[in-house]
């Protein structure tokens, strides 16, 4: 998924990307670039042609996947490897337009990033254009450097990981940070004479080479997840090439990106908690506990059989069975979605059913479907590179204490995972350049877009990077779900009137998530709608088929 489901210190920018960043007139801007050597660059013009789907990925029909690249143009455009020296070789960025569908209303062009870092957004207009944004701005997409059909950065493969559990114990450390070393070793193996220039600041100057492509004076921009970043910076650099802006379930400013990682086992705590009490206030229906502690104190009852006895999965025998890291990732993803909760308390009913013993096939199929949908995503060298750019702590105690409290206080979704070394932890190149201090001095106020419960970019992520660029901040409350544009109508529709009319939504604007499930409380009038009489296997697709799971980060 691109998204899904699956980042600081502040640096000032070398002072020859700020001057390339400020057009003061057409002339200096022109002799600008060819003193830099960018000329050749700035200078191209997109030759679009209908995009070729090619082979579809394994789980999408070849038909389905032709659709998605209908009504595409694409194209390829080169840039620098390293900005400071055009000359030392080109990467190749693909491109895509899907042109407005009213051409008389058209706005300009609408550049849009899925996050990651690393994400690929080629095929990105095509899942946005049934929106209204559709009808006035040209969508563009783009494979960031490093990914998809532009220049890939590719890491050797390594021997399988050892297992990364929610809860290691102090035995398990050493052979993490063994591991994380090793895929380190393996992607400067394959990639090492590119790593350096594959980053957030690069990726926001191929945004202008695309700019300046595409023939136009200013972009507007519209990013997710990690793309809230990117966004950030390429209105830092660029300051008088930036319309409007949408960032959309914020990175905070100040936690790249280790404290990113951390914030997000945090945030899948405050879901199940969240989920806990919504379940204790229904002991009657779910007989979990009737408080938020007694429930808490039940999954880890559950979780503690299962670390002693798994149950066996119903499916195909070489699945995994459902052991403690099972449980404890179950609970941190799939609680994020209100619109799932009372499918999830009643899985979790039958998981403590089947202790000791086995799982009904039925519940079996939900979950084998839930996992799939909320899978984290998983994304090629460019991601490690990217979040490599900032610096890591290099004492491998640092993980070592932090693991071991999250996997006391934190121990859902990724667990004590989130903290465990990384390869940037044994970074082996120098970043070419320090993170960008993010400002916005040049161009017009944007937007912010943050949910409360986000499990990916945590809320206080939101007001704080609206703080730091004086942006406008639309918090959404009671809403787990990371990335909110045509997804939550109340935020679409306050995103709609700023891109297309201009409309800020106000400096603390609200909108409001799905309505939890119709579950009554217990002593709560009688339910009024019927018990759902479908298995929990329908239900589940259907949550499903409704892109309810959908995680795109």
């Amino acid at each position: 998924m691109s998204v899904r489901d699956r980042l600081a210190r502040s640096h000032r920018v070398p002072v020859l990307a700020v001057c390339m960043s400020v057009a003061i007139g057409s002339t200096a801007a022109s002799a600008a670039a060819e003193e830099s050597g960018l000329a050749p660059f700035l200078g191209q013009r997109a030759s679009w042609a209908p995009c070729v789907p090619g082979p579809p990925p394994d789980d999408v029909p070849q038909e389905e996947w032709d659709k998605r690249w209908a009504k595409m143009d694409c194209a390829t455009l080169s840039v620098p490897m390293n900005y400071r020296r055009p000359g030392d070789g080109r990467l190749d960025i693909a491109v895509s337009r899907r042109k407005a569908n009213s051409p008389d209303k058209r706005k300009g062009v609408l550049l849009l990033n899925p996050g990651g870092p690393g994400g690929e957004g080629l095929a990105l207009p095509t899942e946005l254009a049934g929106e209204a944004i559709a009808d006035n701005f040209d969508l563009i997409g783009f494979d960031p450097r490093g990914v998809g059909r532009s220049t890939p950065l590719h890491c050797d493969a390594v021997e399988q990981d050892p297992p990364r559990p929610t809860r290691p114990t102090d035995a398990q450390f050493a052979a993490l940070a063994a591991a994380a070393l090793q895929r380190e070793q393996a992607c400067q193996r394959a990639g090492g004479f590119m790593r350096p220039f594959v980053n957030t600041a690069n990726t926001a100057r191929d945004m202008d080479v695309i700019r300046a492509a595409l023939d136009e004076k200013k972009i507007n921009y519209l990013g997710f997840s990690y793309g809230t970043h990117l966004g950030a910076v390429y209105g830092t650099l660029f300051p008088g090439r930036l319309n409007r802006s949408v960032l959309d379930s914020s990175m905070h400013p100040d936690w790249l990106y280790y404290e990113q990682f951390k914030q997000q086992a945090v945030a899948s705590r405050q879901n199940i908690e969240a989920w806990a009490a919504w379940v204790a206030e229904r002991d009657n229906t779910y007989h979990l506990g009737d408080s938020l502690a007694q429930v808490m104190a039940t999954l880890d009852a559950i979780g503690e059989q299962l670390a002693v006895k798994p149950v066996p999965s119903p499916g195909h025998p070489e699945d995994p069975p459902i052991d403690r890291d099972y449980f404890d990732r179950m609970l941190g993803y799939e609680t994020v979605p209100r619109v799932v909760w009372a499918l999830e308390a009643e899985l979790v009913v039958e998981i403590r059913k089947a202790v000791g013993g086995t799982l009904s096939a039925d519940a079996g199929k939900a979950l084998a479907a839930l996992a799939k949908a909320t899978a984290p995503a998983t994304v090629n060298g460019t991601y490690q590179a990217v979040i490599c750019e900032a610096d890591w702590p290099t004492d491998l105690n640092v993980y070592y204490e932090q693991m071991r409290i999250f996997r006391d206080r934190y121990p859902y979704g990724r667990g004590a995972s989130a903290t465990e070394p990384t390869e940037c932890t044994f970074r082996s190149f120098t970043p070419p350049e320090r993170i960008t201090d993010l400002k916005r001095k040049g161009y017009p106020t944007g937007v912010v877009v943050q949910a409360e419960f986000d499990p990916a970019t945590q809320y206080e992520g939101g007001p704080a990077m609206a703080n730091r660029l004086n942006n406008d901040l639309i918090s959404v409350s009671d809403e787990g779900t990371h990335s909110l544009y045509g997804r939550n109508a109340c935020v679409t529709r306050k995103i709609d009137d700023y891109l297309i009319n201009g409309v800020l939504p106000g400096a603390q604007a609200g909108c409001s998530g799905p309505p939890r499930p119709d579950v009554p409380a217990d002593g709560a009038t009688a339910r009024s709608t019927p018990r759902p009489n479908r298995s929990l296997e329908e239900r589940a697709l259907e949550l499903i088929e409704a892109n309810q799971l959908d995680r795109r980060f």
